[in-house]
């Protein structure tokens, strides 16, 4: 097999399993209203079965990235590649809430395996800079349009199948992926990478999750909720402990010196934050168009497809160019206040808004997140040797899906937390379905089905207008947050290079030639 056959085909399919994890997403969140039916879960259980996925990779994305670099990124990505298939089969066929959270953790362990390794793969096999960016942006261009994708795929199950049919579709493609990947991509390993320093794995895994669990309950809860306290500090104790024994291990699972590279450290700070603002859309318009307008799956599907694809002209078309033209810096700023321009315009959304209206706001929230992430990551992998790129690309992924499990924690919090309080239900509406309608618009929505038509509509119409001051609340804080974040990429990126060289130094003892 040729070079360029190698090279491309390897970037197809690290691409593959890029799509497949996003689609699995946004899918989900098509899928909501349909198991929140079946599995009957409260608006806590809804949370985190979103989110469960999200924290626990997040949890383990710099032990697999060390994992990676040990036994080899392609073995790594074949383990993980047939575990997601096995694990996505067990989670479509869940029977309760609580089963389905703990599938849904599990499935987060086989994704954690994914991300690194692709990565670093495309990392290894795109050695001309300018080339890289290309994949790169194109890489990042898929995993978008995948966001946008798994929306209409969901909605297309959905209105077929149940709700266990967006996990199973997934077992067919990561076959092909396996059978594939075995033939065409090449191994990628350290050297010499020394022990895995186990005792350092629980302490990862401990603090952030710690952290995240505080964060989310403070949103849902209040700050004086006992838990809260308690699990903060297990968190910030397991970080700060891990971070000491970072800095004095032989072979740590992280490298702290790489936060001396402004653009390393900028750029995963960057992308942390511009997706704990972008994470919240995507199940928020979901409800919106599901459940506010009544709309079914596959239409809500397709309303937000653009929106994707916006990400992918962003990503993969305009991006590079703009680099060239005006430096990463200012691109990555100019994408993000782009994103905080659409997310202020989505306040004027409301229940009679035509979706015409809606439409130029969607792809402008697109195509500047897409600019922004593109720049990031395709910075993250330039600025370190080639063989740091799989912890390289464990934290700055862990940084992505650690702000992307934040954002739906405490967005979604504070959308349920407004709709609470906005929520006026009529004098008409029995006390146990106002008792479903105060949890969530989808316990509304249910309840009003077993109303009269009069009591129904009544319900419905409060709730959905609550769900819209909610919905306005959490994306004025993502507008603001894009906008801080947009200054922030000004300040750490400012000199960075708008070509990166490869940071690969040379080897002490070159290997002679035979």
């Amino acid at each position: 097999m040729n070079t360029s056959t190698r090279k491309w085909g390897t970037f197809a399919i690290c691409a593959l399993l890029a799509i497949v994890p996003n689609i699995d997403l946004t899918a989900l969140n098509q899928a909501v209203p349909h198991l929140s039916a079946d599995l009957h879960p409260s608006a806590t259980q809804i949370l985190w079965i979103a989110d469960a996925y999200g924290f626990a990779l997040a949890g383990l994305l710099i032990t697999m990235g060390g994992v990676g670099d040990r036994i080899g990124h392609k073995r790594l990505l074949m383990i993980g590649t047939a575990l997601f298939a096995a694990t996505s089969a067990a989670t479509a066929y869940a029977p309760s809430a609580e089963l389905l959270i703990a599938a849904r953790a599990l499935l987060g362990v086989a994704g954690a395996t994914l991300m690194p390794s692709c990565l670093s793969l495309i990392r290894r096999v795109f050695t001309d800079p300018k080339e890289r960016t290309m994949a790169v942006g194109m890489f990042s261009g898929v995993a978008g349009l995948a966001v946008g994708l798994g929306p209409v795929i969901g909605g297309a199950l959905l209105d077929s199948f149940w709700w266990g049919s967006v996990f199973l579709i997934n077992v067919p493609i990561m076959v092909v992926a396996l059978v594939a990947g075995a033939v065409v991509l090449p191994e990628s390993r350290e050297p010499v990478p020394g022990r895995l320093d186990l005792p350092s794995v629980p302490l990862s895994a401990a603090g952030v999750l710690g952290l995240v669990y505080a964060v989310k309950e403070a949103a849902a809860h209040g700050p004086d909720e006992p838990r809260v306290a308690v699990s903060a500090l297990i968190g910030a104790a397991a970080l700060a402990a891990f971070l000491v024994r970072q800095a004095r291990a032989a072979h740590p699972l992280i490298d702290l010196r790489l936060f001396r590279n402004a653009a390393f450290s900028g750029s995963v700070g960057t992308n942390m934050f511009a997706m704990f603002a972008l994470v919240a859309q995507s199940l928020i318009f979901s409800l919106f168009f599901q459940l506010a307008l009544g709309w079914s799956p596959l239409r809500s599907g397709l309303a937000g497809l653009p929106g994707a694809l916006g990400a992918m002209v962003g990503g993969a078309a305009l991006a590079p160019p703009l680099i060239s033209a005006l430096g990463r810096a200012r691109t990555v700023a100019i994408g993000l206040v782009v994103s905080a321009a659409a997310f202020s315009l989505f306040l004027t959304i409301g229940l009679h808004t035509s979706y015409w209206t809606i439409l130029p706001v969607i792809l402008m929230s697109g195509v500047g997140m897409g600019m922004a992430m593109t720049v990031t990551a395709d910075t993250v992998l330039a600025s370190v040797p080639k063989n740091r790129s799989g912890a390289a690309s464990a934290i700055s992924e862990t940084a992505t899906e650690l702000g992307g499990a934040l954002g739906m924690a405490v967005l979604g919090s504070v959308l349920n937390a407004v709709y609470r309080d906005t929520l006026d239900l009529p004098a008409s509406v029995p006390a146990l379905a106002a008792s479903a309608a105060r949890d969530s618009l989808a316990g509304a929505v249910q309840a009003a089905s077993a109303l009269p038509a009069r009591a129904a509509a009544e319900l419905t119409a409060a709730a959905r207008a609550a769900f819209v001051d909610g919905m306005h609340a959490a994306l004025l804080c993502s507008a603001a947050l894009a906008a801080l974040v947009a200054a922030f990429a000004l300040a750490t990126l400012r000199n960075v290079p708008k070509v990166i060289e490869d940071p690969t130094p040379a080897p002490e003892h070159p290997t002679p030639i035979p």
